[in-house]
């Protein structure tokens, strides 16, 4: 309390005391402010690329412009399993919606008009090259 009253009796009354804190106070923002501007131009933060971010994988049918023909039956054979004859999955095959519709179609057509075996891979194919690994699914799978 002794403090106050020497503070009080050195600078007049408590009107003064609180312009003075006042000006104190506007010039130390306006200091802040001119450093707070000089800082926000050098400390802006840098525009570099995601590190974790995985590259899109582009459908292998889509990269090489090619469309699913019921009669290309080498090629539709490559997504038919050689054991059962089951069309695989978009998660096995990596293939885009649009061209695993277009080739489920056409397998099915192809298997229709008794160009494809529909239990078993046709035994001409079966040592072709393989586009994807049916073991090791490009997307995992829900279940």
């Amino acid at each position: 309390m002794f403090k106050f009253a020497k503070y009080l009796a050195d600078y007049g009354s408590v009107v003064n005391i609180a312009k003075n804190t006042i000006r104190s106070v506007s010039k130390s923002a306006s200091d802040t402010s001119s450093l707070a501007a000089v800082s926000n131009d050098t400390d802006e933060p840098i525009d570099i690329p995601n590190p974790y971010q995985k590259e899109r994988s582009i459908c292998i049918l889509c990269k090489h412009n090619i469309v699913p023909d019921y009669k290309n039956v080498r090629l539709l054979s490559q997504f038919q399993s050689p054991y059962t004859g089951r069309i695989y999955g978009r998660h096995i095959t990596g293939l885009c919606k649009t061209k695993q519709a277009e080739v489920e179609t056409a397998i099915t057509r192809a298997q229709a008009c008794a160009l494809m075996p529909t239990y078993h891979k046709d035994i001409d194919f079966i040592k072709d090259p393989k586009l994807f690994n049916p073991e090791k699914p490009i997307r995992p799978h829900k279940y």
